[in-house]
Parts: structure tokens; sequence; C-alpha cells
């Protein structure tokens, strides 16, 4: 093991300590050119099951706080994992009575709250997997169309949803009369529907225990479904084995969870890999403590997770990078919440996407303002198939981006592909394949049995692997100009998003088959809102053609073309969207990550605009 205050540089503040794993890897060449590398120490032991867990940290901790969130009355509602055991024990019978099975598994509508964890920790417990469907699916979406295909793959025994009200439109159009419905309050008055209380009824302990002892490493615990970045949302299979050795081989790198049990504060939805296989399952194996955030990164969100932050100081912070830009001002504003927050923290964390390095610097700043000490960022690579952690970065970098090396279990290929080093992952925690949907199964896994994770990666140091890997864009997003040049799209469209900052949200390139590339811009509204000085009532469409936005953007457009070396890393046009990504259109996932292609698909009609002569007014153009 190292410490990470070995790392800190002279020239700048200390590094706050922290106990992390060895940063070491073998190296393999092969004849064709590819790669294998993996970490040199073994992955360590690990649980059979996650119930194993949630049993020894009951025995051995049993009035710690395992679970705790906002109730009605802005209190915090506490669980200790005492009592958490007994009512997933409870709950875990009432399941086995209905007879659910991978076949008609749990379907779990709503975001993360208590009555939400135990249900999943009670299917996981007698062997019943579960789903957990984004919320989005059910209140953002205007058709239910990815609601619907979900319920359709499923074909789930019991639904939940905390609250009937908001998920009302969503259950009538997707479940059908004869399934299960269970809310915890607000039943539906026209249609049967089972009050999560009464899943609480006194256990079959018999039952349960013949239950939980024949869930083996090899049962399913779940379907997580694909956010749809590059495609329609997959079913993923995550057995147990993949869960538990992936906690092994995060605490190889993460080796401080071990020396106290982690206090974490954090909102990511349970629907994805990141907030549930990560973070949830990182605070049950090590016997901490969860503070579910009622907030997010959205402007009513963010000042309540501020609010949290404020109360409960955690001991390892987890957000994207979204999250991070938007608490922002709020640690500047407020030292209060500044001193809380970095009081006992160890470490920022940070996936999903790029940290832009401004937002690195301005947290960087404001922790040695605080505390005197740099707090370390750390990330990681790995998906909803890699359970989800597979690479990690375990030092102290300077920069962000770095994405580290393989945890210990972990062996990670790099294949040469047009240029690039495109990545394959194989181990206990990657998936078995998706749930029935055999041909994506197949086409998912190479010849050696690596799964093909479509990111490629390129060295920190060419001449020092052990310095880590960067991402270097999807696979699937590449092209060629018309001259015959590769574009790479996710470094362009990061280095174009941070260079645009903060008046950028996201960005699509087009450019297949063109002499030049070209950008759809989605600005961010409230940003060139105030950049124009309208007022609230104004429309998206009247801020973004406001003059005093375009001169930004045409300045940026200017200065962003004039750094680019060559065509495959310079934007010659942009076009500013007034229209937000649509998820019923498969535009944005429920995470609000951009599908490209589908963008470009949708407003083909204003690519080609981009491109046209003469020049639409529309268009802004770069002068470099």
């Amino acid at each position: 093991m190292v410490t990470a205050t070995l790392k800190a540089k002279p020239d700048v503040a200390p590094l706050r300590a922290v106990r992390l794993g060895a940063a070491d890897a073998v190296v393999e060449r092969k004849p064709d050119g590819s790669m294998l590398i993996r970490a040199a120490q073994p992955l360590a032991g690990y649980h059979g099951k996650l119930s194993e867990a949630l049993e020894k940290w009951a025995r051995e901790a049993p009035d710690r706080v395992f679970l705790a969130q906002r109730s009605a009355d802005d209190q915090w509602r506490k669980l200790s994992y005492a009592e958490v055991l007994d009512k997933v024990q409870r709950i875990g019978a009432a399941l086995l009575r209905r007879g659910l099975s991978a076949e008609r598994p749990i379907a779990i509508l709503s975001g993360n709250d208590i009555e939400h964890a135990l249900l999943a920790l009670a299917a996981m417990y007698v062997g019943i997997p579960y789903a957990p469907v984004s919320a989005a699916y059910s209140l953002l979406s205007s058709d239910f169309g990815k609601l619907r295909m979900i319920m359709d793959l499923l074909t789930p025994g019991l639904v939940f949803a905390s609250d009937g009200l908001p998920f009302g439109r969503a259950i009538y159009a997707t479940v059908p009369d004869d399934m299960e419905l269970v809310v915890a309050r607000n039943p539906l008055g026209d249609r049967k529907t089972t009050l999560f209380d009464d899943l609480l009824a006194p256990t079959d302990a018999a039952g349960v225990a013949r239950a939980h002892s024949a869930v083996t490493p090899d049962t399913i615990a779940k379907f997580l479904f694909t956010s749809g970045s590059t495609g329609t949302p997959k079913a993923v299979i995550n057995t147990q084995r993949m869960l538990c050795s992936n906690q092994a081989m995060l605490a190889a790198g993460f080796a401080f969870v071990a020396d106290e049990p982690p206090v974490v504060v954090d909102w990511l939805p349970w629907s994805h890999t990141f907030g549930s296989n990560h973070n949830f399952n990182m605070v049950l194996v090590n016997g901490g403590s969860l503070y579910i955030d009622d907030g997010n990164p959205t402007p009513p969100g963010v000042p309540k997770t501020a609010r949290n932050l404020r109360e409960i100081a955690p001991t390892i912070y987890f957000n994207v990078p979204k999250g991070y830009e938007a608490l922002v001002a709020h640690f500047r504003a407020d030292e209060t919440l500044r001193k809380s927050f970095f009081s006992r923290l160890k470490v920022l964390f940070y996936a999903g996407a790029g940290l832009n390095q401004t937002t690195w610097d301005d947290l960087t700043r404001l922790a040695i303002e605080t505390t005197g000490e740099r707090v370390i960022f750390l990330s990681s690579l790995g998906s909803t198939e890699t359970s989800p952690l597979a690479l990690a970065c375990t030092w102290d970098f300077d920069r962000a981006g770095n994405i580290g090396l393989p945890a210990p279990g972990v062996e990670l290929k790099l294949v040469p592909n047009e240029g690039k080093l495109e990545a394959r992952l194989r181990g206990p925690h990657i998936t078995p394949g998706y749930w029935r949907q055999e041909h994506l199964t197949r086409e998912a896994f190479d010849e050696e049995g690596f799964y093909k994770i479509g990111d490629a990666l390129k060295f920190a140091d060419p001449a020092d692997p052990l310095k880590g890997l960067l991402f270097d864009g999807r696979i699937a997003e590449d092209f060629k100009l018309a001259t015959g040049t590769w574009a790479s799209v996710g470094p362009l469209r990061a280095r174009f998003i941070d260079h645009f900052a903060p008046y950028v949200r996201d960005v699509v390139l087009a450019g297949p088959d063109r002499d030049f590339i070209a950008a759809l811009v989605f600005p961010d509204v409230e940003a060139c809102r105030k950049l124009a000085g309208l007022g609230g009532d104004a429309k998206p469409d009247a801020i973004v053609q406001h003059p005093r936005v375009r001169a930004i953007f045409s300045d940026l457009l200017d200065s962003f073309a004039a750094s680019g070396a060559g065509s495959s890393m310079r934007v010659a046009r942009a076009m500013l969207m007034a229209e937000p990504p649509s998820m019923d259109k498969s535009e944005a996932t429920d995470k609000g990550s951009i599908n490209q292609r589908a963008v470009l698909k949708n407003r083909a009609a204003l690519v080609d605009e981009l491109y046209a002569t003469p020049l639409s007014s529309r268009v802004i153009v770069a002068s470099a």
C-alpha cells in the first residue's frame, strides 16, 4: 500500500493523507500489436453474496446508521444495520409468497429512497432478481416508449413505485391490471394496490433461511439497464459474483474504506451502476452510513445537496462533473458548507464523464483555503457491464482525466483499431450477458471472452505505461473526414465543452465524409440568459439568437479553431440549439448524456444547414 501524502508536490499545498492501493501493473505485448495489462497483485477474497455483508454489520455494529433520508418533517429518518436486516427478512418472506423469479422479477420505477433500498436488499437476500428502472422513463417521458420496452422485456411479477400519484400516468400506460402494484404512499384509487408496509408482516424465518442459503455467486442479483447513449437500453445481467468481486477490486485501490466506516452523501441514481453497484455497495460492504441526497445537479436540486452537505460531512464524495460544477458557487458563498464538506473528506471521486480542469482547479483552491490541504481527485473507467469499476486511478495526478490502471482481477486488452487502442475487459466482474437478448450478448464479446466496452484508451505517458491511461473517445462515435483523416469525437468534444464553459452543456459533432467538422451546440440556457441580460420569461430561441450570446460564441469558436492542430482538431462552424435533446427520441439518456448518432439522425436537416451554401444566418463560422 502507498499513502497519498508521499505523492505531494513541493510547489503546492500538501495533500491530505489517505491510504490508497499500490499503483502497479504487468504489461504484455503481443505479436499482433495488442497488449494485455493486469495488476501485479492478485484479487483478494470477497463475499459470495452481498447479504453476507449486511449480516456481518448487523451482527458487529447493529446500532450503526446504515440508511438515512429526509422525512416529511425535514429531519433525517435513520435505519440501523440491525433494523435493515430485520425488515429485509420480513419483506423477503412476502416476496417468496408471491412466487417471483428471474422470469417474473421485481421492477422498481421510482428513485432512491429507503423503501427502494429495503425492497432491493430483500429481493437479493432471497434470490429474486429486481430491476431498478430510471425514474425519468416514468416522470419525464411523454410516450413511455422506453419504459414499455423494458416492461415487455422483463415481464415482471411485481412493480413498485414509492408514490402512486406522480407515477400514475406511467403505471396506467405500461403496467397491466393483473400485475401486482406496490406503493409506499398514495395508492391509485381505481386499481388494486398493495401498500409497502403490508410487506412487513411477520416473517417465515425457515423459508427465508432456505431461500437465502440457496443464493450463490452465480445467482442473478439484478438487471440494470444501460443508459442508451449509443442505442436502445439493454438489460445487463448482474450476478452476485460480479457485485462482490467488484467491491474487492474497489477496496484494493481505495484502501482507506477499510480504515473507518465510510460516510457518504449521495444522489446518484440506483438505476445506474455508479450509484448502486459502486456507491451503495461500497457503503454496505464496508459497514458505512449512506445519507440519501434528495438533491441533484439541477437549479432546484443543487441547493438541496448543499443543505445536506452542510449537515453531513462525507468521508468520500461521489459526483458527476456537472454536479461538481454546480456546487462550486455554493462552496464559495457558504463558509459553513465549505468547512463541513472538507472537514473529514479524504477523496473527491468523479465518473460518468470528463471533469473539466477549471472545476478541478476551483475545488482544489477551495480545499486549500478551507483546510490548508489539497484533497485528492480519483476517477475510474467502467460500465454497466463491468459492475462498474475496471480501471482506477489510485494516485495523485496533476490534472483531470487519468483513469488509472486495471484493478486486481481485471485483464485489460488493448487492440489496435484505426490508429487507436480499443479497450476490452475480462474478469469475474464482467456480466455474462444481456437478459433475453442473446444476439447482443454474442456481439459484446470477442473470441477470447473479452467484453468489448467500446472505448478507446491512450497512455498518459507513452514511455511509461504505469502512469496510467486516458479516455480517448468512443469507437462508435469517431468518423473520417472527406480527406480520410480520422476525427476523435470524445477528446474533441471534451475540449470544446471545457473551452466554452460555462455557456455549453453539450455538443454533437458532425463531419463524416465532409471537408470539415461542424457542431450542433446545446447551450446552457441559464448562463446564456444572464449573458444576454434577458428576463425569466425569455424563450430559448430568443436567448440563443441574442447578439451578445452570438458574439461570445463567435469569439470562442475563433479561439478554439485557432488552437486546433489540423482539420480533425478544429471545429469550423457551429449552430446553437434552442430545443434541448429529447429523451423520447433517444437523443438524451436519463443520465443527461448525449446519443450523438440519434441527434445527427433526428436533426439531419440542421446538419445540412451547417454545411449549406449560401451560408445560413443561424450558423456561426470560425474566422481562424
